[in-house]
């Protein structure tokens, strides 16, 4: 799963919703990345844009080993493990569910002579996925909000898990999420949606408080959940993950305006998988 850019907003401050009766499901969303306007934004992002200043500090402070196994979730057209293979990372997994942006992630792979491993898979089922890297991945990294594009709560966890058991102890987890009480600009939508949800008024495509489902300047369409912070460390602890980081990307690295147009602030964590009773 990839994620989206800056959030699009109707002229009333709701979010455009495509299916505003039925509710956002896996299937809505796999559907939205395999659109052609956003495969095509996503291999843009791919064969130009490359990792962003911050993610390049966080991947090269937290998984140094270039030839330790690592594992990308979302990894959409291949724009972050493409940027790993330049700083000469070699033993790379990328998984993505959008079967058409995994085509341009092993197209733009094969363009650059890069030896990625690029698999169709569900990161909430990675099945055969967990046992590619003998004795596990010694990290793995969901960027760009990726997470936060599973619907409900319980399936995002549920990715967690098989992140944990696709990783040996000890590794790493780095990923990224919106916190929706970071923006000053967007407290007043959030006031307003709290009182739309204690109403039961609120947006019947959405399934839990904190969601979104928008148009993308790009012209395709991005479901979102902006969780709290204390809602992703509740989540980290409820899955083996502890964690050791995390900060809003405006504290980690100055992007270029390449980068700023592409997607707006996010909080970067970093966590360690964890297992009771070992030293």
């Amino acid at each position: 799963m990839t994620t989206a850019g800056p959030m699009q907003k109707s002229k009333g401050g709701r979010p455009r919703s495509r299916a505003a009766a039925a509710a956002i499901t896996g299937a809505t969303v796999c559907a939205d990345f395999n659109d052609p306007n956003v495969v095509i934004h996503y291999t843009r992002a791919a064969d130009q844009l490359g990792l962003w200043a911050s993610e390049r500090l966080l991947i090269e402070r937290w998984l140094p080993a270039r030839d330790a196994p690592l594992l990308e979730a979302g990894c959409g057209a291949g724009r972050v493990a493409l940027g790993l293979w330049r700083l000469g990372y070699r033993r790379l997994t990328g998984v993505d569910f959008a079967t058409e942006l995994i085509d341009q992630a092993r197209s733009l792979a094969a363009q650059r002579g890069a030896a990625i491993d690029f698999i169709v898979a569900d990161v909430t089922r990675l099945g055969p996925v967990r046992r590619s890297a003998a004795g596990g991945f010694a990290g793995a990294l969901f960027l760009f909000n990726g997470l936060m594009q599973i619907p409900r709560r319980e399936r995002r966890r549920r990715a967690l898990r098989e992140l944990r058991a696709a990783c040996r102890p000890g590794a790493i987890l780095l990923f990224t999420t919106h916190d929706r009480e970071d923006s000053l600009q967007e407290r007043p939508h959030w006031a307003a949606e709290t009182e739309r949800w204690a109403a039961g008024e609120q947006d019947p495509c959405l399934v839990e408080f904190g969601d979104r489902h928008f148009r993308d300047s790009h012209g395709g369409h991005t479901f979102m959940h902006l969780p709290t912070r204390r809602e992703v460390l509740e989540d980290l602890a409820a899955t083996g993950w502890q964690p050791r980081f995390d900060a809003m990307r405006r504290e980690l690295a100055v992007e270029s305006a390449a980068v700023r147009e592409f997607s707006d602030e996010c909080r970067f964590w970093v966590a360690e998988r964890i297992d009771p009773g070992r030293p």
